[in-house]
């Protein structure tokens, strides 16, 4: 290992000279371009639509074959801080279907982040393609259009809702049935709707015949089914089942469970087993992927699991048998698109390049794969356009933010749609290249990370140093502009901190997608022993070892569960880390486990509640001495408020530690406004500049 932290330490030295020349940039420039998500095809392949949110104004942009032309379709005008997005066209292409506006907190309240009098709400909305005014459908979220163009099915308040999509008159209830009703899926005819009714302790698949106002039940049992596909006859379901709940406390997040494959005949709802998950790895390779499960050319079913230890895509015969693994090797699998014969996969993966992300395409059958992508970009989210010769995706480098972009099915040059999107004054020749360091954990993991270089840095120099950890804590951070919003900034923000004089340590601890299973679900993590924090004090370490670096003035920063990790570095080590910036973090496990049935970890009974607490900040905060600022909105749906209102009372009665905070009233956890994005990493930038440079 020591061989190998030397090839990082001399590549660094070897790029300082590159970086002497650049010039600084503000926030304002860096966070300016604009970021591109749900991008969608239209069921001819003719069109694509995505969202752009540019510093907070969200508007839906299409562009049609064969030139790609792209045009902005809504005109929001405003940083109003509401969502916009889960778009979906209608058959012929004509008209784009999305939500606007935020779902709602515990309390039965939707994002208001501009404090607005009049209150906020979620509605579904259409709009045609050529522009013009929108017509709102109804309250609801999750929409879907009938492949006859006639009607949007959407949920509203747990139960099915349909409106007709020319807006001609109001939204009303599908059908009247138990449970918590969702996840719409048209038949291909359009005549019924597979759902999930959700029933507190189990879920089944039901079939509602629009034709016969009547509901029939796939294969019921006292499991958790779920995913509903269409066979392409538009006869079969497949889903996945997962065991029903029990009386003993709630499963340890990221322990995985048992799941299978099931078929169900439609007229009979008879169904059997297709495949069985060989171990209990089942779980997040089921709902992380945006489409886990789907029906493929000669009844081929593709779908996603990570029993190899690895994150991938598999297929296997409705009838039953051995199940092929499409991608095998040590790497993971994301985004998919489904060819339109049903006959080959697009996915986006970190297979040969495991900081970054490239298209490769499958066979759902087998037989090898084919890249498609390379070099120094990142590449996901793909559609399959034009009768499945050509590829729109997402992409970005390490200086070009994510924009959308068209190339052949086959591979080959890519092109920008709408210019790139990079506006004047980005400071796209100003960035620092981010350098992969891989440094070893205390207990013998590789920890992978980003090393931002600032410019005009020397050979000898003492700077100060910040580390950043993402949140989730599934997450991966990459060498270039991030695939999530949320993270696009964070890297906006490590680049501001370098161009400010920082050498900037992005970290990729344990727990973290991209380097498989074991990884991510390494023992003792989170409250069971912060195992995690170990790979912060490797990363620090490492810093030290670098002569450009002031030992005694390395910082923390990081959201959510980079949040927690900052606040236990300042309460364990405020030897070793002389400041922190705490976005909206975890700060006591037990409270989490007490207020959230087990806060998705498990956390309940006496034990684990104390070794939750053992393994929180504030256990630690007697020692706490060092400089923090807390940023904070008090809608906050991920981690509850009272996570940094209790900490910084705790704080208050030690006496020992500078608190500054920043709060934003009505905002929720990943900040709506881009506003109070650029507020954060001002206030940010200013408390590391008193805290590490002076």
């Amino acid at each position: 290992m020591k061989s190998k932290k030397a090839v990082v330490i001399a590549v660094l030295v070897l790029c300082l000279a590159a970086s002497a020349y650049a010039k600084n940039f503000t926030l304002q420039e860096v966070l300016s371009a604009p970021f591109p998500s749900d991008l969608v095809v239209s069921p001819g392949g003719d069109r694509v639509a995505w969202v752009f949110n540019s510093e907070g104004k969200r508007n839906i942009w299409t562009a049609e074959v064969p030139d790609y032309s792209a045009s902005r379709v809504t005109s929001f005008d405003r940083d109003d801080g509401q969502e916009l997005g889960s778009l979906v066209f209608s058959p012929d292409g004509a008209i784009l279907v999305y939500v606007y506006g935020g779902s709602r907190n515990r309390q039965g309240e939707h994002p208001n982040p501009m404090s607005d009098p009049g209150g906020t709400e979620q509605a579904v909305w259409a709009v045609k393609v050529s522009g013009g005014k929108a017509w709102k459908l109804g309250l609801g979220s999750a929409p879907v259009v009938s492949p006859r163009g006639d009607r949007v099915v959407f949920s509203s308040r747990g139960q099915l809702v349909s409106a007709p999509l020319d807006g001609s008159a109001k939204a009303e209830s599908l059908f009247d049935a138990r449970g918590n009703n969702r996840s719409a899926v048209f038949s291909p005819d359009g005549s019924k709707i597979a759902f999930v009714s959700s029933r507190e302790d189990h879920s089944f698949i039901g079939i509602f015949d629009l034709e016969k106002k009547a509901i029939s039940w796939m294969n019921p049992s006292v499991d958790r089914d779920t995913e509903p596909v269409w066979s392409t006859d538009g006869n079969r379901i497949a889903f996945f089942r997962f065991p029903g709940e029990m009386v003993e406390p709630a499963r340890r997040w990221g322990a995985g469970t048992p799941f299978s494959i099931r078929v169900a005949d439609v007229n009979s709802g008879k169904g059997r087993c297709v495949w069985t998950c060989p171990d209990s790895s089942g779980g997040f390779a089921q709902s992380y992927p945006a489409h886990p499960l789907m029906w493929g050319a000669d009844d081929r079913l593709a779908f996603y699991s990570e029993h190899d230890g690895w994150m991938h895509l598999w297929s296997v015969s409705v009838n039953g048998g051995q199940a092929i693994c499409l991608t095998p090797g040590e790497y993971e699998v994301e985004d998919c698109a489904r060819s339109p014969d049903g006959r080959s996969l697009v996915f986006n993966s970190n297979r040969a390049d495991i900081d970054r992300r490239h298209l490769w395409e499958a066979d759902i059958a087998g037989g090898g794969l084919k890249r498609l992508t390379e070099g120094e970009g990142l590449e996901w989210a793909p559609v399959i356009t034009n009768a499945g010769t050509e590829l729109v995706f997402l992409c970005s480098t390490w200086s070009r933010p994510a924009a959308p972009a068209v190339m052949p099915g086959s591979g080959g040059r890519m092109r920008l749609l709408a210019g790139g999107a990079i506006p004047d004054g980005f400071p796209i020749d100003r960035l620092q290249k981010p350098q992969q360091v891989i440094f070893q954990s205390p207990d013998g993991f590789d920890i992978h990370g980003q090393l931002f270089v600032p410019s005009g840095i020397k050979r000898g120099d003492r700077r100060p140093a910040v580390i950043f950890m993402h949140g989730g804590p599934i997450r991966q951070m990459m060498l270039g502009w991030h695939m999530r919003g949320y993270y696009h900034r964070c890297y906006g923000m490590n680049q501001y901190l370098a161009g400010q004089g920082y050498v900037v340590l992005s970290v990729n601890f344990r727990s973290g997608i991209g380097y498989g299973r074991r990884f991510r679900t390494v023992p003792d993590q989170g409250p069971r022993g912060a195992s995690e924090y170990q790979d912060i004090i490797a990363a620090a370490k490492f810093l030290q070892d670098l002569r450009e670096v002031d030992q005694r003035k390395i910082g923390l920063w990081g959201g959510s569960y980079g949040g927690y990790l900052t606040a236990m570095g300042l309460a364990r080590d405020s030897d070793l880390f002389a400041a922190g910036v705490d976005l909206h973090g975890v700060h006591d496990w037990s409270l989490r486990g007490r207020r959230r049935n087990g806060g998705g970890w498990g956390i309940q009974g006496e034990d684990v509640m104390r070794q939750a607490w053992a393994s929180s900040p504030v256990a630690d905060v007697a020692f706490w001495t060092s400089p923090v600022l807390f940023v904070h909105g008090d809608d906050d749906r991920n981690v509850d408020f009272i996570q940094t209102t209790d900490l910084v009372q705790r704080l208050r009665r030690e006496g020992k530690a500078h608190v500054e905070m920043l709060i934003f009233p009505d905002e929720v956890h990943g900040f709506l406004r881009h506003d109070r994005w650029l507020e954060t990493f001002e206030a940010a930038a200013d408390f590391f500049d008193r805290f590490l440079k002076n």
